[in-house]
């Protein structure tokens, strides 16, 4: 009875681990590799491209003009 008690949690102690990755795995990993290819499927554009998300409205801007600055050579 004993034995059959001390056998009982050697193979616990053995298999847990991979048994405790493996339920991760099934919980928690399917819901990150769905997440991450949602965002890549977002985010995939090419080297260089601009995206702009707001817009300012074409009217009214705050800037309006300057002062004209003479220019000068440094040599």
């Amino acid at each position: 009875m004993l034995l059959k008690y001390l056998f009982i949690i050697t193979l616990i102690i053995l298999f847990v681990p991979p048994v405790r990755r493996f339920v991760f795995y099934l919980l928690v990993g399917r819901q990150l590799v769905k997440q991450q290819r949602q965002a890549n499927g977002f985010e995939r554009r090419q080297e260089g491209e601009i995206r702009v998300d707001n817009k300012p409205p074409k009217g009214d801007a705050p800037f309006k003009g300057g002062d004209y600055v003479d220019y000068e050579e440094v040599k």
